[in-house]
């Protein structure tokens, strides 16, 4: 037995596309609005075809009465035979389809049929006689027509009324002549519902490609959706037209580059962002996890252009880099004190062996001297630092930049009048800015006190610390015997991607970065950071940063 072969379940159609319905809707308007003008036009052809044969027919019957001719053929006894022709001829000349004279009584003297000729008139005569033109519309012998009846007076007998005179269009005729403006006037509403559906669908054709053929519904939710997920994202979203205007930007891009809610329509350039970001944010191609600097935040850009076929815009990610700039900044340090911590274990080892050398050599007082001697130099830099600087994170940064510099054969001194007792720095000031501060100017000295084998050091490198607290400022002083600074690079040197490190002619990721971070967080603390040159012949940095409450904006 066959079993019958199951159908295919039928597909059911979902909602047709916006640019569908669209397209189905202006059709329908446009057929709407064509068959009513052409209704409208037909009406008033047809009133004035026949105003126009009315027209006629009255300016043909007011020739007629006023002819010389007419009144005195009317006073001969054969009207007929001298009227006849003179009225077909003027019914041929004016485009009328009869002129029929008669005698007041309504018997015919001319018409277009001879056999009417001698009959009764089939009209209303009586206005005629009581010397009105009037026009009206009847059924007569060539079926209903348009006419106008006028008096024909005599002069010579006082103006008496001595025959009438019909002239007029059937109704036949008129509607032939209306029908070809109806032809014509179906021609234009056909091509003009033509061109007016061809230019719909060329239109919604581009909005349906726009709208990748998404129904009303469809584009809703997507914008809900849209909406959600730009609002729920913490990083930084925000969108630039071609002309370089903010087309959209979400809550987390307004925080992190400190803008207001009236940003969207603003151009770039009004923004009042940092000169770096602004030239990655207008720059035409795209960018890979670009560190930018703001007043207070340290940002990871990512822009890639939109195009299609013509510029559009580009889109621009921000991730704030701001925390984990700094606990990297803390672990470069914590990994500058373990290479130190090593480095000062390995010399405590080779010292240690060293000693006990000396002991067994039987040499006891000069192994005691020689290890006192070294316990005393470390012993004597740690009183001094904890002496001066009572502040502990300033103190453990000094201790292990300055076993950071000695493994690198740099130096590293505490000027005298350095002081900042506990307590003195106010909650406002946080301790990671000032190992943000302190610390990349202390390895910018550092780096470029440190002998190299291409410029050997002329007389012993070293670095000059002061941190001092008074007068409500805490100064900091950072002053190196390195080849300095060039005067015209004094501006630039707080940019970022400014550095005198060895490296490709394009700034890697991260470098250039340290000067500009200093910068930045003296900024936000209300302070100030200068350079000058320092009597050693390096560069000397000088911070100031106000230890009132409340003065950090």
């Amino acid at each position: 037995m066959r079993l019958p072969r199951p159908r295919p379940p039928r597909r059911l159609r979902g909602p047709r596309s916006l640019a569908g319905q669209l397209f189905a809707m202006q059709v329908v308007l446009v057929a709407v609005v064509v068959m009513g003008c052409a209704v409208f036009a037909y009406v008033s052809a047809g009133r004035q075809a026949e105003e126009t044969a009315r027209r006629q027919a009255t300016a043909a019957a007011t020739a007629v009465a006023d002819s010389p001719a007419v009144v005195a053929a009317a006073r001969s006894k054969d009207p007929t035979a001298s009227l006849q022709p003179y009225s077909e001829r003027l019914r041929r000349d004016a485009g009328v389809d009869f002129v029929v004279i008669m005698s007041p009584k309504g018997i015919r003297w001319t018409h277009p049929e001879p056999s009417a000729i001698g009959k009764k008139y089939l009209g209303h005569i009586g206005p005629a006689l009581r010397g009105e033109i009037f026009p009206e519309t009847h059924r007569g012998v060539l079926g209903p027509s348009v006419r106008v009846v006028a008096p024909v007076r005599d002069p010579g007998h006082g103006g008496r009324i001595t025959a009438l005179v019909s002239s007029g269009i059937t109704i036949k005729t008129i509607s032939a002549q209306l029908r070809d403006q109806v032809l014509a006037l179906v021609g234009v509403a056909a091509a003009a519902l033509a061109l007016g559906g061809l230019g719909t669908y060329v239109i919604n054709a581009r909005l349906r490609r726009h709208t990748h053929g998404m129904n009303a519904q469809e584009l809703g939710r997507m914008h809900d959706y849209h909406q959600a997920a730009l609002h729920a994202v913490r990083e930084g979203l925000l969108m630039l037209d071609g002309q370089r205007r903010v087309a959209l930007i979400n809550d987390g891009g307004r925080e992190l580059l400190g803008l207001s809610d009236d940003a969207v329509g603003r151009r770039v350039t009004e923004l009042g962002l940092p000169e770096p970001l602004t030239e990655t944010l207008l720059a035409p191609g795209p960018r890979v996890d670009e560190l930018q600097l703001t007043s207070e935040r340290v940002l990871v850009v990512n822009s890639a252009p939109v195009s299609g076929g013509e510029r559009r815009g580009s889109v621009v990610t921000l991730r704030d880099h701001t925390e984990l700039q700094a606990l990297s900044g803390e672990l470069d340090s914590v990994r500058g004190f373990t290479e130190a911590l090593r480095s000062q274990a390995h010399e405590a080892a080779n010292r240690l062996h060293a000693v006990v050398s000396l002991i067994e050599l039987g040499r006891a007082e000069e192994a005691v001297e020689f290890a006192t001697t070294e316990l005393e130099l470390a012993q004597a830099l740690t009183d001094q630092v904890v002496g001066a600087v009572a502040e502990p994170v300033l103190a453990a940064l000094l201790l292990g930049k300055a076993a950071q510099a000695n493994e690198r054969g740099v130096a590293l001194i505490l000027t005298p009048d350095s002081r900042i007792d506990d307590g003195l720095l106010p909650p406002g000031l946080p301790a990671r800015d000032l190992v943000t501060v302190l610390g990349n100017l202390l390895d910018n000295a550092i780096d470029a006190a440190a002998p190299t084998q291409e410029h050997g050091a002329t007389e012993p490198p070293r670095v000059q610390v002061t941190a001092r607290a008074a007068d409500g400022k805490l100064l900091l002083r950072v002053a190196d015997t390195g080849p300095g600074v060039a005067a015209d690079a004094a501006e630039e040197i707080f940019r970022r991607g400014w550095t005198t490190k060895p490296g490709t002619g394009a700034p890697a990721r991260g470098r250039g970065l340290g000067l500009a971070l200093v910068q930045q967080a003296v900024r936000r603390n209300g302070g100030t950071v200068t350079l000058d040159r320092a009597p050693e012949g390096g560069a000397r940095f000088t911070v100031r940063l106000p230890l009132r409450a409340g003065a950090a904006r």
